[in-house]
């Protein structure tokens, strides 16, 4: 109920009510979402690629699946580039921040995200949400790494537990994307979920 509540007085402040409906939550579908950006410290970064799929069920549709490409204000480093393949002239071509933010917001609606330490991706966007909104992204949150440790803690507690991407892969039984980009990584995102949820940890 206070939950409840304090969504609607939220709701109430956000500056351009034509976003209210980021706060309906949608009870059968799911967006998994990831960014790439130029560095990891959240203070400096900048967005260089937004992926995001919906969930409906125990499916994921690929044929509703989003990838931008953002133009950064600073160009990205030698060493940026060789993490994720995204060149000057790639991000050059791609959408001003700002814009590749409102058709995020437009895809995602009040649909509860997912995401691998999605905490950092929320809090590079929620730079360009919160002058454009007045608050953050308000959608419910299911982070893969804390419920992949719910998972393996139940099977051996108190057992050291790998939360490395490429060990939830390998232990989950899910193939790896071929590419490290925004889009691959939601999608592997997503079957993660899926494979955790069939473990009774969704």
């Amino acid at each position: 109920m206070l939950r409840r509540l304090y969504r609607r007085w939220r709701r109430g402040r956000l500056r351009e009510p034509g976003y209210a409906g980021l706060f309906d939550e949608h009870p059968h579908e799911l967006v998994s979402l990831d960014c790439e950006t130029t560095s990891l410290d959240v203070s400096r970064a900048e967005l260089l690629s937004i992926g995001a799929v919906k969930l409906r069920g125990n499916r994921i549709l690929h044929s509703e699946a989003l990838y931008l490409l953002v133009r950064p204000r600073s160009e990205p480093s030698s060493d940026n580039i060789a993490v994720h393949g995204l060149r000057r002239r790639d991000v050059g071509l791609g959408l001003a921040p700002e814009e590749a933010v409102r058709r995020l917001l437009d895809f995602i609606g009040g649909r509860p995200l997912i995401g691998y330490y999605l905490k950092y991706d929320v809090a590079v966007l929620d730079k360009y949400v919160k002058p454009l909104l007045g608050a953050g992204l308000p959608q419910r949150r299911i982070e893969i790494s804390s419920r992949y440790y719910d998972y393996k803690f139940k099977q051996q507690p108190g057992a050291y537990i790998d939360l490395r991407l490429a060990c939830l892969y390998r232990d989950l039984a899910i193939p790896a994307p071929p590419r490290h980009d925004a889009l691959g990584d939601a999608l592997g995102a997503a079957m993660l979920y899926l494979a955790l949820r069939q473990r009774g940890f969704g």
